[in-house]
């Protein structure tokens, strides 16, 4: 009897996640990388960052440690509110060129993996180069076909030269 319990639970479940092959699977992940980056330097919309990645979101930080769903949307729209001071610190992420590597975890999604550079500046004055870190990113694609990062590595940083 357990057997065939175990069978109509597998036969009700959902569909494993269809993983694109390559160079289409590259596209959808640099898409994705550049939504959500895009979202946490230049926009200010936690709904839209919970919309991006997974209910059970973790993200290492080789500073800050570790940091799960709800205080990483928290942390963002913190940070959110900071950014409108006129006189605030305002970032900026540059993923460098040729660094982006993207990988398929068959049924379930992709690694991520690559560098970024990022700037900053006060206000309005000058931008300057800050610092540098790499990356990884497990990104799970859904049943619905949207891609939400589940697992980020942030490591290696360091400031400018």
């Amino acid at each position: 009897m357990p057997l065939l319990a175990l069978l109509a639970a597998f036969a009700l479940s959902p569909p494993a996640a269809q993983v694109p092959a390559q160079p289409a699977l590259t596209e959808a992940i640099a898409a994705r990388d550049a939504a959500l980056f895009g979202l946490m330097f230049n926009g200010c919309d936690p709904a839209a960052l919970t919309a991006l990645v997974t209910d059970d979101m973790e993200f290492y930080h080789d500073k800050g440690g570790l940091m799960g769903h709800d205080a990483f949307v928290a942390d963002y729209a913190k940070s959110c509110a900071a950014k409108r001071a006129p006189d605030a610190w305002r970032s900026r992420r540059e993923l460098v060129a040729g660094t982006l590597k993207v990988y398929a975890i068959p049924g379930f999604g992709a690694v991520e993996e690559g560098a970024h550079v990022f700037y900053e500046r006060k206000g309005d004055g000058p931008e300057r180069l800050a610092g540098k870190a790499r990356f990884s990113i497990l990104w799970k694609l859904g049943a619905d076909g949207q891609w939400r990062m589940a697992r980020t590595f942030s490591i290696d940083h360091a400031a400018a030269p």
